[in-house]
């Protein structure tokens, strides 16, 4: 019997491309659908986030999500550009954003196509790896053809379609709090939310409870 969970994900969170390849790989190794849910990030949901944590808050986790990077080999740098304007030194989020909606209305029809995981981790790639100029060019065309997509199709939706889009990635964000959790990278299986890219081996461990065998 294929197991299903849901993996609520973010193309501005750098934990949630460090998770989405070894969920993409756990994916295909095992007999389980992972359905990719996207969401909007805190810096859209919530823009004040920044601006309220604690001052060691950003140093810390850029140094740690470097660390984790390198630890599992995966490949990492500086997104060029990040998918949010922000202010790095204020915290402030601009209000004018022309990356984040788009990615994200692009992610929610991959998803509609049952290829949302396959599209955010080679997306991820483009735009975490800091190694190419993400948005222009034919990169994001690339990462959609190697999910099995064409970029061009799923953009036309992203436009024609953007008001369902939108409350397609609303319902997500709703289904992700209803299962206990408001952060991502958040993997939730039989209504328990496994939150972070350090619970991929737990939420691996409760599936083989329920069941999980390899392919």
């Amino acid at each position: 019997m294929t197991l299903t969970a849901d993996l609520f994900w973010s193309f501005r969170s750098p934990y949630s491309y460090l998770a989405v390849g070894r969920y993409r790989a756990l994916a295909a190794s095992h007999d389980v659908t992972i359905n990719l849910r996207p969401v909007y990030p805190l810096a859209i949901r919530q823009p004040d986030f920044f601006e309220r944590n604690h001052p060691n808050w950003l140093s810390y986790t850029m140094r740690d999500m470097i660390r984790v990077a390198q630890f599992h080999g995966i490949p990492f740098g500086p997104p060029r550009p990040d998918p949010i304007v922000q202010d790095v030194r204020t915290r402030a989020i601009a209000e004018e954003q022309p990356h984040i909606y788009r990615l994200t209305r692009l992610g929610q029809a991959a998803a509609r196509r049952g290829k949302g995981l396959a599209f955010a981790h080679e997306a991820g790639q483009i735009i975490w790896g800091g190694a190419v100029d993400w948005h222009i060019g034919d990169h994001l065309a690339g990462a959609a053809r190697r999910a099995g997509l064409d970029l061009a199709e799923l953009e036309i939706e992203a436009v024609d379609d953007a008001v369902a889009l939108d409350n397609e990635i609303a319902a997500n964000q709703v289904a992700l709090e209803i299962a206990g959790h408001w952060g991502v990278p958040t993997l939730v299986f039989e209504g328990e939310p496994f939150f972070g890219q350090d619970r991929i081996e737990m939420a691996k461990w409760r599936m083989e409870q329920k069941g999980l065998r390899p392919c």
